[in-house]
């Protein structure tokens, strides 16, 4: 099982030399990790512009190599659930890097509405953009509890209209046009993201079935096939989510967030990202 990647932002920079996070990248951030596995890195608060990696995955993923099923999914746990955290506040830094449109290093692509919008721009009034909770903290009822309610993985910028129109739907094909942001669609009970990153979708929520399993004084998050989960600490639906990270693998904009939360803020990664084929494996 060997994974390597250089990224397209890395394009140039393979021969470059490890630099070291600034302090100030990591503001909002707790139980910083005595050690960390990184390629050359360089960030500060609210920007992340440029780095390279390339190196084999080999030794974090050691524990799950040969195995499938609850096996598999039971080894992923165990590696990353061995995170360092970030407050909420800080939650509004992080992703003005994680997100960073790759054209504009002053603005962030929103998930849903696709639209590249400056990092200035985040609050609570009707153009701004939020932090969307991609697993809705209603299901389980975690809030904004350091924890699921900070996990970087599945936080992503998004217009505060079209989160509210999202709210705490599970996920599901059909319904009427988002306004704000073409391609989706939503009706009573479900949403639709666009088409574009409905596998990152599928794979935040895989990610958080498999980080959270009740036993650190979380609920236990599980996958269905069903929507109306309501407060359950359940999503659906599953059988759609598998189909979505089929027909839309990891791209270049979400291989690259996913090393940003490694490198500076997190230190766990989406496994699902790395290795998408995981998904069938497991479910």
């Amino acid at each position: 099982m060997r994974f390597s990647r250089l990224t397209p932002w890395a394009a140039g920079l393979a021969a470059a030399a490890l630099v070291a996070v600034p302090a100030a990248a990591s503001a909002g951030q707790q139980d910083t990790a005595a050690s960390r596995t990184s390629g050359a890195a360089t960030a500060a608060a609210g920007s992340y512009d440029s780095y390279s990696y390339s190196y084999s995955y080999d030794s974090y993923y050691a524990p799950a190599e040969g195995k499938t099923g609850a096996a598999l999914k039971a080894a992923l746990h165990d590696i990353v659930k061995n995170q360092s955290k970030v407050n909420y506040d800080g939650v509004w830094n992080a992703l003005k890097a994680t997100d960073q449109d790759p054209a504009n290093p002053n603005n962030v692509i929103l998930l849903y509405s696709g639209r590249s919008q400056s990092k200035s721009t985040n609050g609570g009034g009707a153009n701004d953009w939020n932090r969307e909770h991609v697993w809705a903290k209603s299901h389980g009822d975690f809030g904004t509890a350091t924890g699921p309610g900070t996990d970087l993985h599945h936080l992503r910028p998004e217009d505060v209209t079209v989160n509210n129109t999202r709210g705490n739907k599970d996920f599901d094909e059909g319904g009427s046009p988002v306004g704000e942001a073409p391609g989706s669609l939503t009706d009573a009970d479900s949403f639709e993201p666009r088409d574009a990153v409905k596998g990152d979708v599928a794979r935040m929520l895989l990610y958080m079935a498999v980080r959270y399993d009740g036993g650190d004084g979380f609920a236990n998050l599980e996958m269905n096939d069903q929507v109306n989960n309501g407060s359950a600490p359940l999503f659906g639906r599953i059988s759609l989510l598998k189909q979505w990270n089929r027909i839309d693998p990891p791209d270049a904009f979400e291989q690259r967030r996913n090393q940003v939360i490694f490198d500076v803020y997190q230190h766990n990664r989406n496994p699902f990202i790395d290795h998408p084929e995981w998904v069938d494996s497991i479910w």
